[in-house]
């Protein structure tokens, strides 16, 4: 009996449901991909609030960073030395302000709550006969549930127990990064690729340094707004100076969000003490915001990344609506990373030649070249 040769051949080929089949290991391993990346984007969303604490550990530590550096500017001393003293003056000045200040700022937080308050209770009268709101509990309602994140905010000024834990886990990481930046940098490093590593480097640095200028901006901008705030309220004669000025401060780290609530909060306290301290704080909370936003963030813009403001703003309110007042308070950074990435990846882009024209198209598009006559000789 004869034996077809065809038949032998298909016999001893792999089956497509077999290892050995190349067209079937390499679905399996594209399959693998597109199952890996699902994976990573369920754990990202479930594992969102512990990762933007880790964030926010590296904003700390870029903040300590910061500040080790320019002490090492001025004074040529070790590392850990001077990334101590940044810790010890930290210190000093939160406990300094909360030893000079903390009976006042506690007792002017309560007060500001009272008077929020009674200040809605006015609108909603006011609303109520303008027509505009015929249910005036309906508006109070709403009020009370603005002023819930009104009160958590004051709550933490005061030191809410709620946030305590991970408020140190925050300092915690960020202090243990700061001490040793470079041991985390070579471990995200080995991670990557060993043919991409020395791009990955250049990308880490300008992440760094880009987080540090951008921070320490955002720093000056703070302490010059509720600096200039409470100097000013405290000279109009505005009721919880002080208070107002600590919130503005730390509200500026969010901005133009930050800087709306603080001026809300202004000008209800204002208007609670008198018409003449309303129309003041309305002229205080103008003069610092343009100041801020025409002359000192500028500055700041033209050494950083500069971030339009619909941009800013439209990754706040998608960063709060996900992932709650954390992801408000760190829309900014993110974005900025963000950018610095798609930046550093163009770059690249356009170091290794994609995107440019092909060389006949370019040859094509290149003017003709004239050639001059010669001249008749005599």
């Amino acid at each position: 009996m004869a034996v077809n040769q065809d038949d032998v051949s298909v016999t001893h080929q792999p089956g497509p449901n077999e290892m050995q089949d190349p067209m079937m290991r390499a679905e399996l391993r594209r399959a693998s991909v597109w199952f890996g990346l699902a994976i990573a984007v369920a754990l990202v969303v479930l594992l969102i609030q512990p990762l933007l604490l880790i964030f926010a550990g590296l904003v700390v530590a870029s903040m300590l960073d910061g500040g080790t550096r320019l002490i090492r500017r001025v004074v040529p001393i070790p590392r850990g030395l001077a990334l101590l003293l940044v810790m010890l003056l930290v210190i000093a000045f939160v406990g300094g302000v909360v030893y000079l200040t903390g009976v006042e700022i506690a007792a002017q937080a309560e007060q500001l709550r009272q008077t929020l308050e009674t200040q809605a209770i006015r609108l909603s009268r006011w609303l109520t006969g303008l027509g505009i709101m015929p249910q005036a509990a309906d508006l109070q309602g709403l009020a009370q549930q603005a002023l819930g994140s009104v009160g958590r905010v004051t709550s933490f000024i005061g030191g809410a127990l709620g946030a305590l834990a991970s408020f140190f886990l925050v300092i915690v990481i960020g202090l243990f990064v700061a001490i040793e930046p470079r041991l985390y940098e070579r471990g995200l490093q080995w991670m990557v690729p060993i043919g991409s590593r020395d791009q990955f480097a250049i990308t880490l640095a300008r992440m760094a340094r880009t987080m540090r200028v951008l921070l320490a901006g955002r720093l000056a901008g703070m302490v010059f707004e509720g600096f200039i705030t409470w100097i000013l309220l405290s000279i109009a004669g505005v009721p919880m100076a002080l208070l107002l000025g600590i919130l503005t401060g730390i509200l500026a780290f969010i901005p133009n969000i930050g800087a709306f609530i603080s001026g809300v909060l202004m000008v209800a306290v204002g208007f609670s003490a008198g018409p003449t301290e309303g129309l003041w704080a309305i002229v205080i909370y103008f003069v610092v915001q343009n100041f801020d936003g025409y002359v000192l963030l500028p500055l700041i813009a033209k050494h950083t990344v500069d971030m339009p403001p619909a941009l800013t703003i439209s990754s706040q309110i998608l960063a709060s609506t996900l992932f709650g007042f954390l992801g408000l308070a760190l829309a900014d950074p993110i974005v900025a990373m963000i950018k610095v990435a798609l930046e550093r990846k163009s770059e690249q882009a356009a170091m290794a030649g994609i995107g440019k024209p092909p060389a006949s198209t370019r040859a094509r598009a290149k003017p003709p070249v004239r050639r001059r006559r010669a001249k008749p000789t005599a």
